[in-house]
């Protein structure tokens, strides 16, 4: 097993806003990094509303786990910080039209500020690769 730990930020994904990669592996471990929902295209947030936010983070997370051998089905655990708990529904409709019936772990944590103006959540995970069987 290679325990080298490579780092990335995949084309077509929001670009980092301090200086970090989103992604970590070493093996099968995945690891990403808190991500908005921010659209790559133009740089914008997805939207003004948590719904669009939760679904662009989703989609990031769907590209940047491909790009490393993985899929939101291999997910094991996320972290979502949610700017405002009344919020909490429509971001769970988001996260339940993306993740269909597939339920990781998860973990809410409410925040009382993040990086970006206008950012309502973040979420990371961790995941494995789809090779890693037992």
């Amino acid at each position: 097993m290679n325990l080298t730990v490579k780092t990335s930020t995949p084309p077509n994904t929001p670009q980092p806003i301090g200086p970090y990669n989103h992604i970590a592996r070493v093996g099968p471990f995945i690891s990403i990094g808190g991500t908005a929902g921010v659209n790559p295209s133009t740089g914008q947030l997805a939207g003004e509303d948590v719904y669009s936010q939760t679904c662009q983070i989703l989609d990031s997370f769907k590209i940047m786990l491909e790009s490393v051998g993985s899929d939101l089905e291999h997910v094991l655990h996320i972290n979502i910080f949610l700017l405002h708990m009344s919020d909490f529904e429509s971001m769970n409709e988001a996260y339940v039209s993306k993740m269909g019936h597939y339920r990781p772990a998860r973990t809410v944590i409410g925040a009382s500020e993040l990086p970006k103006p206008g950012v309502l959540l973040t979420m990371n995970l961790t995941a494995v690769t789809r090779e890693l069987t037992y």
